[in-house]
């Protein structure tokens, strides 16, 4: 099969996103895409392209599809909401000078 049959029958199996946590994290950090089968595929692929110098201690795959995400030309829409709420910051509040620092 030559590489231009090898890259399209790639690209026909369904895109993953790969998180790793590593040893030093408490969380997984998206860390790239990959195309595989399905997802135990998915998950040897990552830990051969990811954790190749053994810096992970766990791996997530997760379909792109899967994915639920805002839209960066949302943003006023999604985000603002909170500015009227200024109960959630603290910022009118007196301190009294025995508390010392917060």
């Amino acid at each position: 099969m030559s590489t231009t049959a090898n890259t399209a029958a790639l690209k026909e199996w369904p895109l993953w996103e790969v998180f790793v946590r590593s040893k030093q994290g408490l969380e997984h950090k998206h860390c790239g895409s990959l195309h595989a089968s399905d997802s135990e595929h998915a998950l040897q692929m990552a830990r051969d392209v990811y954790t190749r110098r053994q810096e992970g201690v766990s791996i997530w795959v997760v379909p792109s599809g899967s994915i639920s995400a805002s839209e960066p030309n949302d943003k006023p829409e999604f985000f603002d909401p909170a500015g009227d709420k200024v109960y959630r910051h603290p910022t009118f509040y007196v301190i009294p000078d025995e508390v010392g620092h917060m």
